[in-house]
């Protein structure tokens, strides 16, 4: 099959009902080897002070670089339709790494 034959079939992608509601997750932790990138997508809920671990993926350092030029462009598209993404000043508001402030819980 040549190229242009492979570019008019398209690729198919198959989405599995148990993976089709997605998961949550408001807190990443990348690491890497030589050989490869890592990202454990990870849930924090306020008041707790342990993130869980929902999902893991493992990218080879070509695929991870791939992935940051497409999240880059999907950004910029997002805001031309939505508008810029505001993330917290260190100057202006205090920021963490965690999406909450931990401690402190409430019932």
């Amino acid at each position: 099959m040549n190229e242009k034959e492979q570019k008019q079939q398209g690729l198919q992608i198959e989405l599995l009902p148990d993976k089709a509601q997605g998961e949550y997750a408001n807190f990443a932790i990348i690491t890497h080897s030589s050989s490869e990138f890592v990202i454990d997508f990870a849930r924090m809920l306020p008041g707790l002070n342990k993130a869980q671990v929902r999902s893991r993926v493992i990218l080879a350092p070509e695929h991870a670089k791939r992935l940051l030029g497409a999240l880059q462009e999907n950004i910029m598209r997002y805001e031309r339709s939505f508008g810029p993404i505001k993330l917290p000043q260190p100057n202006n508001e205090p920021r963490t790494i965690a999406p909450f402030n931990v401690g402190g819980g409430e019932a």
